[in-house]
């Protein structure tokens, strides 16, 4: 019964600086991975690219990474490019990005602040129903309103999950939250020992079952930063990111000696604001 499924949106975070195509396949290994469990139905992937105050090294303007996200997903009928996140003036924690689209989705009414992006029951919910209709029982069980709500889920490569062990990039409690609350769909090379890691951790393996590992069998190992150092050296690039993106960055001239140079010695958003804390 496919209403039975639970509905997952896929939420990847980072600097897409540039997309390639092993962003895109991120999306599709995680879809098929749901879809296999026969639990699950993945209604939409959101890309955010992280916004200019993350101040990392060889950072492009967001307008740019995002311009091209967009193209590069122009022709997938699931996979959209949401530029909230990198419209922000200050850089913003992963799972502030989270609350914000589970909010989304529990009321579409824009006015909702950040600040009430926290309950797990949907708002306003019984109007929806023909008066009369539903028995009074039904009330009490709130499961049946909880399985509605897509859950947003963050979508990351193994790279990802392991920096959660660098001291002071990522604050333990929003750590706890994304994987307590919202969950990670994680794809590795296989082989890669991100189980290892998992089971190192109290935190990833008190909530392991909210930790979908996804084996990528078919490995990919194209970097934003090799584009970059490709780039860089006048080397081509077609084949590894779509070619409306290759065309973006030749039209545009973006990366070069001169914009990997961006940020240099400055420390990184988060290590300065959780360092300060």
């Amino acid at each position: 019964d496919p209403d039975k499924k639970t509905e997952v949106v896929l939420l990847a975070c980072g600097s897409f600086n540039p997309i390639t195509y092993m962003h895109l396949r991120l999306f599709e290994l995680a879809k098929d991975y749901f879809h296999e469990t026969g639990k699950y139905k993945v209604i939409k992937g959101i890309i955010s690219p992280v916004g200019d105050a993350y101040e990392k090294k060889g950072l492009i303007s967001a307008n740019h990474r995002v311009a091209m996200a967009k193209l590069a997903t122009k022709n997938s009928d699931w996979v959209e490019v949401d530029d909230w996140e990198s419209s922000q003036s200050e850089w913003l924690e992963t799972l502030k990005v989270l609350r914000y689209h589970h909010q989304k989705f529990l009321s579409p009414d824009p006015s909702n602040s950040l600040q009430n992006a926290v309950p797990l029951t949907k708002p306003g919910r019984k109007r929806k129903q023909e008066p009369n209709r539903h028995d009074p029982v039904k009330k009490k069980n709130q499961s049946p309103d909880i399985k509605s709500i897509p859950q947003v889920k963050l979508l990351c490569g193994s790279d990802m999950l392991e920096s959660f062990g660098v001291p002071n990039l990522w604050k333990l409690e929003d750590i706890t939250e994304i994987v307590e609350n919202h969950g990670l769909v994680c794809i590795s090379r296989a082989g890669n020992s991100v189980q290892k890691f998992i089971y190192e951790s109290d935190i990833l393996w008190r909530h392991k079952n909210n930790i979908h590992l996804v084996e990528e069998w078919i490995t990919n190992d194209i970097s934003s930063t090799k584009i970059r150092r490709a780039l860089r050296r006048g080397q081509s690039v077609r084949y590894l990111v779509p070619d409306v993106v290759q065309a973006y960055i030749e039209k545009h001239n973006l990366y070069s000696p001169e914009s990997e140079e961006r940020n240099a010695g400055v420390v990184l958003a988060p290590l300065q604001k959780h360092a300060s804390d």
